[in-house]
């Protein structure tokens, strides 16, 4: 392999995480899978085939050009696209039986028009925001289009929906706030399917649920929620190769800016992954904060000073030269260093870490071993 590192996708796992998804949602509620980012970095089409043999008919992507790979592998599954109907390009939605995801007035209108023109009501979902200011039509604009036969009366409105803020924080009291914003805004069409819950909502509860969960994080092993451990069986596994190690003495700068000083005698492996790779430059420990870890053979190994474009530095000072050796290879994402934490240190969130996993490292689909127990 001449690759700096591997990337090993358990489709297995996501399948199993779907199902304990769709298992704890409520009775009557479809449990979708976000696709969106290429599968959040695994691979959009194998886990879309993976999950339509494991009983997912319903798919979400961000993109019309996601939705049409989708598409190809999988004529027959329900796929929206969750960043609305592209300017002009109504008709390709219709060829490729996409669902757009209306986001404002002027989605619908042209969706609308475009129905009206063609003398069909194609589905498509209707987005509303509850409060979040992000994408969706205004609970006002959404009356208005609702009760006007040339706009929501020319297409079909097959599923209105929103997007929870914070989800991800339990008690926070933006999530009441959007609940009930949102059956304002829907409870006169209870009989149009509905849906909130992204994979933080799935855990918020039955009344959060609805009709349709779309899932993402959670499906690819991520922690949707900060203040409960993260039941979620891990997907994705990360190694790097160590291109050497080194002797570092005591009081050595280690790595660009001098941002880590070795504060004893060292053995430092360079390994060859980095922010090029996916690994954030902030991830490792400095003199003035502690950093993110990685794995080998048992051994829990901190990564020191800031991650390069092509590597960076671990200390492997109390794992045996006969394992910490070049050519041999660290867990830098996986079962033992989930990605939660390493996102934590380098003070973002593990949506971004798995999405931004570069081209570089040579990719494999197998299933994950057991978390280390040595």
């Amino acid at each position: 392999m001449l690759a700096g590192g591997r990337l090993t996708i358990d489709l297995d796992a996501i399948a199993s995480n779907w199902l304990f998804l769709k298992n704890t949602l409520k009775s009557g509620t479809e449990c979708a899978a976000t696709i969106k980012a290429d599968g959040y970095g695994t691979g959009a089409v194998l886990v879309a085939q993976r999950l339509w043999q494991e009983g997912c008919k319903t798919f979400c992507v961000a993109l019309p050009e996601e939705g049409l790979a989708v598409r190809a592998a999988l004529p027959d599954a329900t796929i929206y696209i969750l960043g609305g109907l592209f300017t002009g390009a109504a008709e390709v939605y219709e060829q490729a039986n996409l669902r757009p995801a209306l986001i404002s007035l002027e989605d619908l209108t042209e969706w609308a028009g475009y129905c009206s023109n063609v003398g069909r009501k194609l589905p498509a979902a209707i987005h509303i925001d509850s409060g979040m200011s992000r994408t969706g039509l205004s609970p006002e604009d959404f009356a208005t289009a609702m009760a006007d036969s040339t706009l929501a009366g020319a297409f079909e409105p097959c599923l209105l929906m929103t997007h929870l803020a914070c989800g991800s924080e339990p008690d926070h009291p933006m999530n009441k706030a959007q609940l009930a914003a949102f059956h304002a805004a829907t409870d006169a069409y209870a009989h149009i399917p509905r849906s909130m819950s992204n994979s933080a909502g799935v855990f918020l509860g039955e009344d959060y649920h609805f009709d349709l969960a779309r899932p993402g994080i959670s499906l690819y092993g991520g922690k949707a929620v900060d203040t409960v451990p993260n039941p979620m069986a891990p997907v994705v596994k990360v190694e790097a190769r160590i291109m050497m190690v080194r002797d570092v003495a005591k009081g050595s700068a280690i790595g660009y800016a001098a941002a880590a000083t070795a504060k004893q005698d060292l053995k430092v492996a360079v390994v060859a992954a980095g922010y090029a790779d996916g690994m954030h430059r902030r991830a490792g420990s400095t003199d003035e904060r502690e950093g993110a870890f990685g794995w080998v053979s048992g051994h829990k190994v901190p990564l020191i000073g800031r991650i390069s474009m092509d590597m960076m530095a671990i200390d492997v000072t109390n794992v045996p030269e006969s394992i910490a050796k070049r050519g041999a290879f660290v867990e830098i994402l996986g079962p033992n260093v989930a990605a939660s934490d390493v996102a934590a240190y380098a003070e973002t969130i593990d949506y971004e870490y798995l999405t931004g996993l570069g081209k570089r490292y040579h990719r494999f689909y197998e299933p994950l071993p057991a978390p280390d127990q040595s």
